[in-house]
């Protein structure tokens, strides 16, 4: 039990840090939904909305790129072609970034409605 409560936290300050690294690129909407009781697919999602696709892009690459910089890689990325609806997989922990238009019409807190919300400030506003 402990050690699972030691990779929880991990986690938690993974997924921390990839909110300040899409805020660092004017995401739009984060949120971080707690889906580790109600799923076994992965521990958190992390979610944002981007308002054209180079800033899906500019999002996406400065997650991917600062993460790997700090030793973490996806094991997947699906949609970057498209830039529509991209999705990283840190595998515990998903990463959706939508353009806004894409979040809306797939209701993905909707679709997870379940999941316990965890509040995210955008601390390094000016």
């Amino acid at each position: 039990m402990a050690k699972q409560k030691q990779d929880r936290t991990i986690f938690t300050k993974i997924v921390d840090r990839i909110a300040e690294l899409m805020f660092e690129r004017k995401a739009l909407d984060v949120r971080i939904l707690d889906v580790h009781e109600i799923t076994t697919m992965a521990d958190y999602f992390v979610i944002c909305s981007s308002e054209s696709d180079p800033q899906t892009k500019a999002i996406v690459d400065h997650i991917r790129d600062t993460l790997r910089d700090e030793g973490l890689r996806p094991a997947h990325v699906e949609g970057y072609e498209h830039l529509n609806w991209v999705l990283m997989d840190y595998l515990e922990i998903l990463v959706h970034v939508f353009h806004k238009d894409a979040r809306s019409y797939y209701g993905i807190e909707r679709l997870w409605a379940d999941a316990k919300i965890i509040p995210v400030e955008d601390t390094g506003a000016k």
